[in-house]
């Protein structure tokens, strides 16, 4: 099974107050923000992945005048209140930012202000001010916490939200109607805490809870305070109710789920990535599942989400697919996506056409994000396995406010409008249009067989290097972990995987080849790189070092590219096999005749498949490399004694010897190979097939003509 690398679930009953004195004590105001924004973003029931932020007003001194002056910290643009460092935070005079109020020409032209910010920075701060600063700077509090906690959000989201708000938490905490963020929002902020001086904090209709105090530890203690009322609150208030109006669909078991969503994945991913490679995510938790199982889940699924975080992660709605787990078809399903997802994206383009404006920028991808799968969970796809993840758990956040909200009166989404006018943006359009060009393999799913050896965790490296996912497929369960613990560490979680997989069990290739399914939505390189070393003269060579050879270096190759066909045919999208090869696959070898023929016949095989998937844009290309040692686990033990004994050397004279042989005289690494395979699986090549690259630093035995 696939090694997803999952953190364990530390899901407690209550919010835990994680403040601790002996930490706080002697940190600056800017350092208890930063220590307090991480407390909060530590609980995802306390807010989401980028949703949310935080502030402090601090008196800081002027670097010019010398005057102590206000300065408003405030979580800048596009952060985390998690993971936010010090320089996520923006830092704006607050006298310049009331003087803004001065020129603010009302709502018609509430979008210019986000222009003026920058004149407001504090200390040439490059970190750019959020659309929520001015939420942050006009509640006349020092300390301001913004969360985004499902509870709340079911509060703001239900249909009569005011009165639940006055019911659970009377008058210390306040309601404002739907507004969207920016510059009048904070000016209807400042009117209420004026207006109610005694106010705790305030519910934003469909959007989520502002908290403030003069204290950054009581501002922190009644942000878990008021999420906690709100907790108990629906917790007694749905004690024994059926979720979502009760169970339709009974769960299938959990390798059946696994199934059909290895099934369905690369399908939708085909369908799905005609402007973009996409990369998938599953979710199958209990909450998903709860869901996904219930009468209400359809038309509550068409409602949409309500948090406008939510919704710009999850688009205007998922798409349910058609699935019934008391008779599971999985062929009948498949028949039916096209249609489906064709029928979202005239939706979606009715949507448009329906709310645009003169100036909305065009239509962008019209696909849904999330889909939906009675009695097997949850799919979602976006340009990267993070974003995909994220969005997932953004639809866990809504189905929970769906749950506590449909509970306790009715559920309301964002309205069609408002939706559109949040999503297409001209404020959101800008910052899109700022994002990094992506990396030259962004979306792309690499599985690299041999993947804990010198060449595979070098290709796999290179490939991580420009934005692809990678899967690292091995024998040797430490050597895998080590490397993807490696890999991980530097690269993230979220793209790269390993299994355990020997290439000669048809079995065990299946089955890696669904876990790859299941985690990424499909696979669109394979770089087949497994590999052993012999060396024997012929007499000596038993049947069984013969067929070790053949079974590794010829059918282990046959088996993982009969299977990466299968996925890459039903994706429709093209795809790339890299075979590493040998240089003895070319020019023969004294004492090595299982090994030179084993690798003859990959090349041959690379050549056969590369007839076979060109129709279908499927490349296949071969690296040969030649006396890689480096991080070589074959140039070791038994391998290198009879190499040297071959050549007449000792181990340590065998490297520059193999050097020497070369005709430009020098070493082979494995990056060198990566290299290669990195050209051969790009669009670089995209007019290559059927190819050799000899990586050997010059052998005229191995020249193709």
């Amino acid at each position: 099974m696939l090694d997803t690398n999952k953190p364990t679930d530390s899901h407690i009953t209550n919010l835990e107050n994680k403040w601790d004195d002996s930490r706080a004590k002697g940190m600056s105001e800017p350092e208890l923000l930063l220590y307090r924004s991480n407390l909060l973003g530590s609980d995802k029931r306390i807010t989401n992945y980028g949703g949310g932020n935080t502030s402090a007003k601090v008196m800081e001194k002027d670097l010019l005048s010398g005057d102590m002056v206000e300065v408003l910290w405030v979580k800048g643009s596009g952060g985390d209140v998690g993971s936010i460092k010090m320089d996520g935070f923006s830092t704006l005079y607050m006298d310049k930012l009331r003087a803004l109020k001065n020129i603010y020409r009302g709502l018609e032209f509430e979008d210019e202000m986000v222009g003026y910010l920058p004149h407001c920075t504090f200390n040439l701060n490059p970190r750019a001010a959020s659309i929520d600063t001015p939420l942050h700077a006009y509640v006349p509090k020092k300390h301001v916490d913004h969360m985004h906690p499902d509870a709340i959000i079911a509060i703001a989201a239900a249909k009569n939200s005011k009165e639940l708000t006055q019911e659970i938490f009377g008058d210390s905490i306040g309601w404002l109607p739907w507004k969207r963020p920016g510059f009048e929002l904070g000016l209807w902020l400042e009117k209420f805490c004026v207006e109610n001086p005694d106010a705790k904090g305030v519910v934003l209709e469909s959007h989520g809870l502002f908290t403030w105090d003069d204290d950054a530890k009581k501002c922190y203690e009644l942000t878990l305070e008021i999420i906690q009322k709100a907790m108990d609150w629906f917790t007694e208030k749905t004690a024994g109710q059926a979720a979502f109006g009760g169970a339709k669909h009974q769960s299938i078991d959990a390798d059946a789920r696994h199934v059909v969503a290895s099934r369905l994945m690369p399908a939708i991913r085909g369908m799905v990535s005609a402007q973009q490679h996409m990369v998938g995510h599953f979710d199958d938790s209990d909450a998903v599942l709860e869901f996904v199982n219930a009468h209400n889940m359809e038309g509550l699924a068409k409602l949409g989400t309500s948090c406008p975080d939510h919704f710009l992660r999850t688009k205007i709605r998922p798409l349910v697919v058609e699935f019934d787990p008391a008779n599971p078809d999985i062929d009948a399903t498949l028949q039916g996506l096209e249609a489906a997802i064709s029928a979202y994206r005239e939706d979606y383009a009715a949507y448009y056409e329906r709310c645009k404006h003169n100036d909305s920028p065009p239509m962008r991808d019209p696909n849904a994000v999330v889909y939906l799968v009675p009695g097997v969970g949850m799919i979602t796809f976006a340009k990267d396995k993070a974003t995909a993840r994220i969005s997932g758990e953004f639809y866990i956040n809504a189905i929970n406010v769906m749950r506590a909200s449909s509970a306790v009166s009715e559920y309301c989404g964002l309205p069609e409008q408002e939706a559109f006018d949040i999503e297409y943006w001209l404020l959101e359009e800008a910052k899109l249009q700022r994002m990094p060009k992506p990396k030259s393999m962004a979306g792309r799913v690499a599985l690299v067989t041999g993947g804990a050896g010198g060449i595979g965790s070098a290709t796999a490296e290179r490939y991580l290097s420009e934005g692809a996912c990678v899967v690292l497929a091995d024998i040797d369960e430490t050597a895998l972990k080590a490397a993807g613990d490696n890999l991980s560490g530097r690269y993230s979680r979220d793209v790269v995987r390993t299994v355990l997989m020997n290439v000669t069990d048809e079995t065990a290739v299946i089955g890696a080849f669904a876990d790859v399914s299941v985690e990424y939505g499909g696979v669109d390189i394979l770089v087949s790189n497994a590999g052993i070393a012999s060396s024997a003269p012929v007499e000596e060579t038993t049947l069984a070092l013969w067929n070790k050879n053949m079974d590794i270096l010829s059918t282990g190759y046959f088996l993982v590219s009969r299977e990466a066909f299968k996925i890459l045919r039903v994706q429709d999208m093209g795809g790339s096999i890299v075979f590493v090869a040998s240089k003895n696959g070319l020019a023969a070898s004294p004492n090595a005749s299982a090994y030179c023929t084993a690798k003859a016949a990959e090349i041959h095989l690379a050549r056969c498949l590369a007839l076979e998937g060109a129709e279908a844009g499927i490349r296949v290309n071969v690296v040969n490399p030649d006396a890689v040692l480096k991080g070589s686990k074959i140039w070791s033990g038994e391998w290198l004694d009879q190499r040297a004994s071959t050549y007449q050397t000792d181990k340590d004279g065998l490297e520059d010897m193999y050097r020497q042989r070369s005709m430009l005289k020098r070493s082979v690494l494995p990056e060198d190979i990566a290299e290669a395979a990195y050209f051969l699986a790009s669009d670089a090549s995209a007019k290559s097939t059927g190819n050799i690259i000899n990586v050997d630093a010059g052998n005229v035995q191995a020249f193709t003509r």
